[in-house]
């Protein structure tokens, strides 16, 4: 983060000798180390909680991409009972078109004929 060297360091410890004094000096670095200690914890402390909630997003997000497939599996499976629905009434009115075929002495009946008898039935 910072780049210093021991030097730097060691100039700056000879500053604070000479402006606080040796009586002053342990007091201050006392202190300083505390403010500093209380710092990193509160940064700590601050990044676990960004990542539980972005922990806690990622689930919210894992969740809602589950309703969705359920949702879109049950979409499916009215879709092909629909279909089969669709399917059967077909087979019926076809099996009635043949029916009224033979019925009448035609190979086969009209289209007309067959949708008349499916909404009949």
């Amino acid at each position: 983060m910072f780049d210093f060297s021991f030097w730097e360091f060691a100039l700056f410890g000879v500053v604070a000798l000479i402006i606080l004094g040796p009586s002053r000096l342990p007091e201050v670095a006392r202190t300083l180390g505390l403010w500093i200690g209380r710092a990193r914890r509160t940064y700590t402390n601050f990044r676990m909680e960004v990542e539980r909630e972005v922990g806690m997003d990622d689930i919210r997000r894992q969740l809602h991409n589950e309703q969705v497939i359920a949702e879109l599996k049950s979409v499916e499976e009215e879709a092909k009972s629909f279909k089969r629905d669709i399917d059967g009434i077909a087979h019926a009115a076809q099996t009635e078109s043949q029916k009224l075929g033979a019925d009448s002495g035609h190979p086969q009946s009209s289209n007309d004929e067959a949708l008349k008898v499916a909404k009949e039935t």
